[in-house]
């Protein structure tokens, strides 16, 4: 959306939005390789929870060290942007792979859309199965849009340095993830 906004508008920076797209994929496509490839299975949650910290604190160290940025189509921008791009592919990733038994708390299009579905069944047939599945979309929907609150407050106090408070939960996962009864509520 926002590559063809900027096409469509002439944009500074429209390279990097079209570059995110490939940087994505291919951030998927590695780790998916390493999924597939691992050695050591029990611990692939582990490392990924780790590689998606490393890149959240490169993303967080290149915006405190760039910014600020006044031109859209810096190569700071980019390099900054990629980094927290390369974090999210890597989550994104896992939890259509390695932890599928959880709902994904990063495809906010696709929760948002199956709240809509569930709370239109649940209107349809007030049955506890329906009220059950609207309560744990409107859960997921709700906490992103807190998440999003409190990460925009966060970051006009605290600038980039506001992520370094996301980080500590996925280094969290990181360690939580190598204990067995962890793993199987969630992988």
């Amino acid at each position: 959306v926002m590559a063809g906004s900027g096409l469509v508008n002439g944009e500074d920076g429209l390279w990097i939005k079209l570059a995110a797209l490939p940087l994505f994929v291919l951030t998927v496509m590695v780790t998916k390789t390493c999924i597939d490839r691992s050695q050591k299975p029990v611990l692939i949650l582990s490392h990924l929870f780790l590689a998606e910290a490393a890149f959240l604190t490169a993303f967080m160290v290149a915006g405190l060290y760039y910014q600020p940025f006044v031109d859209a189509g810096d190569i700071t921008v980019a390099i900054t942007g990629a980094l927290g791009l390369i974090a999210l592919a890597i989550r994104n990733t896992a939890s259509k792979t390695v932890i599928k038994k959880m709902s994904p708390t990063v495809l906010m299009t696709g929760n948002t859309t199956q709240l809509g579905i569930n709370l239109t069944d649940y209107l349809n047939n007030r049955s506890p199965e329906n009220a059950k599945d609207l309560a744990h979309s409107s859960v997921l929907v709700f906490s992103f849009l807190i998440g999003a609150l409190v990460g925009a407050l966060l970051y006009l106090k605290l600038s980039f340095w506001a992520v370094g408070l996301f980080i500590l939960p996925v280094l969290y996962l990181s360690v939580m993830a190598r204990d067995k009864e962890f793993l199987q509520h969630i992988a």
